[in-house]
This record gives structure tokens, sequence and C-alpha cells, in this order.
């Protein structure tokens, strides 16, 4: 959901820096255009468009100066095993907006063989976040476009990641989307993205994998 040079549209998701969906741009030859300000373009201390507004765990944009969460430093270097652990730590607080800017970070710096695997694990993060603001459409889509990307890889799964788990996960999500559409709790929600004990380095050892939608009463709502 970051926002690219010259598009305020995520690859991933179609949302726009307000959080919504795209719509076509007012035609400048409208009677209403003359003398119309051009919107306020945000940019990075580097000079990037990037919005500014302040972003809720969900990555939902509020009004300028209010507190918000912060948002991922963009390009910061890291190994798999890094990228792996920041983005569950981030899942499991209940932010899948803030894990999707890790895994992207991570895959625009993967190795070709291993770039789907990576924007696959973006979309689920992307999925998921839609899923806890209530958007049942934009979850199951990007759910089902993360599970397809990564399931090319569940027989020599790099880096411990549970794919046969994720993939489970994705679609029993997508069903309870198609079946409420009511927005899903983020942290309860979330996945665990390597099997038990491999890949993150933090503590897993007795934490279920790939899907945890069920592993609890009331897990659901």
């Amino acid at each position: 959901m970051r926002e690219r040079p010259r598009s305020a549209v995520c690859e991933h998701c179609g949302a726009g820096p307000d959080g919504t969906t795209t719509e076509a741009a007012p035609s400048a030859a409208g009677p209403s255009a003359a003398g119309r300000r051009a919107p306020r373009r945000d940019r990075d201390e580097e000079g990037r468009a990037r919005n500014a507004r302040p972003r809720d765990g969900l990555g939902r944009p509020l009004p300028y100066g209010s507190p918000g969460v912060a948002r991922q430093p963009e390009g910061v270097p890291r190994t798999p095993a890094q990228s792996l652990a920041e983005a569950q730590r981030l899942l499991d607080e209940g932010m899948p907006f803030h894990a999707h800017e890790v895994l992207e970070d991570a895959w625009k710096a993967a190795p070709e063989a291993e770039r789907e695997l990576w924007r696959g694990l973006a979309q689920l993060a992307v999925g998921l976040t839609h899923a806890a603001r209530g958007n049942a459409v934009g979850g199951t889509a990007l759910l089902d476009r993360g599970a397809a990307a990564i399931a090319p890889y569940a027989d020599a799964a790099p880096y411990g990641i549970d794919i046969a788990g994720l993939v489970s996960w994705a679609g029993e999500l997508t069903g309870r989307l198609t079946g409420t559409g009511e927005a899903v709790p983020a942290a309860r929600t979330a996945p665990r993205l390597c099997a038990t004990g491999q890949g993150t380095g933090n503590d897993t050892g007795n934490r279920p994998t790939g899907n945890r939608t069920g592993d609890r009463p009331g897990a659901g709502g």
C-alpha cells in the first residue's frame, strides 16, 4: 500500500493514499476545474512521493497532526529470517499493514526466483488488512492472489515458510469473509509465517503454524 512516484496507487491492493480504492480523476475540462489548486503532494526526505498522513494500526489514514502508528521505514536491508521475524511480530501485534511493508521490502530485494514468494506473502498481509478493515471483497481478492503466488513453492519452501499452512489459512479466511462479510480481529486472525521452530528465530515452539483462526474459542470475533 505504499504510494509510488507518479502514482498514488499500490500495485498490491489498488488502494490510494487515503485508503480508498481508485476512482477516475475529475476531468480538467470541467467547469469547476478553473482555479482549482492541485492537491497537496507529500514527499519523503529524499523527495519521493510518500503520503505523510498518520495511520492507525491497520494503515487507515488519520487527519494530519493526529497521533498514529509509525510507518515502517522503506528500504531497510534485512536477511530473509529478519524479514520474516519482523513481519511476524507486526502480524502478532495486529498490524498486518505494517507487516506488508516489511514483506514488500523483502520482495523488492529478493532474487528473481523468490520474488513471487515474497510478493505473495505481502499480498496475504494486505488481504488480512482489508479483512480487518471490514472490506470482504478486497480481502478475498488479495488472499486469493497471495495464496496462488506462494503455492508453487510448497515442494521446496525456503526459510521454513509454512506454505501449506498459509494457503490453508487464506482459504479458510476467504470462506469466513464470504460467509459473514464482517471485519475480523487482526491479531487473533494472523497466521504463522513459518513452520514451528523455523525461520523467524523467535518463540514459535508452542504455537500453531499457518491457520490460527480456529485455535481458540472466540477467534472469529
